[in-house]
């Protein structure tokens, strides 16, 4: 029994050891990258803010009343124009599946995030050298943005950090932009949480493979150690 123990427990720590080494080399790699590089925005500049005033928007009642499924309606702006986002159907959080309606607020025409709006908006958003290279509609998983779960425009520049910017279809609001820079970051944040299934998150099963092995190196060490003192292998020397 105590020879099995002792041929797992060495095996259990090669595995732990191996871990404790990407961490070791992950935690410096993200001490010495920088930080806004890597989050993707080296190109990414804000976009104006509109100059229409409340006044000018129609009334919310009458949003609501054209749209009696709305669950929850907010005001949006996209490229500088306001609108109405209302939510149909609604998730926790926003990258989770959700599907909106968007609706003009001073004309009240209902707005598609069609491939043209989402490459104006993208274009808005980038201010790069780079010119557009191809603009594909992706459905889930996105591999630059492993946590959102909803339908988005990639609109790829043919830059020198070859920038994806990501438009949400369903409400034209930007996911987010990506990079070279970026993606060299997920890499080891990907080891860092040993998110080797690409879930978007260290809530993985190779995180509880990884607990129960470390508790079972912590038990067999106990036992192995007990045998040798049972064994009278452990002296204390004068």
């Amino acid at each position: 029994m105590i020879i099995w123990i002792r041929k797992i427990h060495k095996w259990a720590s090669l595995l732990i050891g191996l871990q404790l080494l990407i961490w070791v080399v992950s935690g410096l790699t993200f001490n010495v990258i920088d930080r806004e590089k890597a989050r993707g925005n080296t190109y990414r500049q804000a976009i104006a803010a509109p100059s229409t005033t409340n006044t000018d928007l129609l009334p919310v009642e009458r949003i609501l009343k054209a749209y009696p499924e709305t669950i929850e309606l907010n005001q949006a702006t996209i490229l500088s124009q306001p609108y109405y986002l209302l939510t149909q159907q609604q998730g926790l959080y926003r990258h989770f599946t959700n599907r909106y309606h968007i609706v003009n607020a001073i004309t009240g025409q209902l707005t598609i995030v069609d491939k043209q709006l989402a490459t104006t908006i993208a274009q808005a958003s980038y201010s790069g050298p780079g010119s557009i290279g191809s603009v594909n509609l992706i459905a889930p998983p996105n591999e630059d943005f492993l946590k959102d779960k909803n339908p988005s425009w990639q609109i790829n520049f043919d830059d020198n950090l070859e920038t994806s910017v990501y438009v949400e279809q369903g409400s034209g609001r930007i996911i987010g932009h990506s990079n070279s820079n970026k993606r060299f970051a997920d890499f080891f944040f990907m080891l860092h949480f040993m998110d080797y299934g690409s879930a978007g998150n260290f809530n993985t099963i190779q995180i509880m493979l990884f607990a129960f092995v470390t508790l079972w190196l912590t038990l067999s060490g106990l036992l192995w150690t007990i045998h040798l003192l049972r064994k009278g292998q452990y002296r204390i020397k004068r």
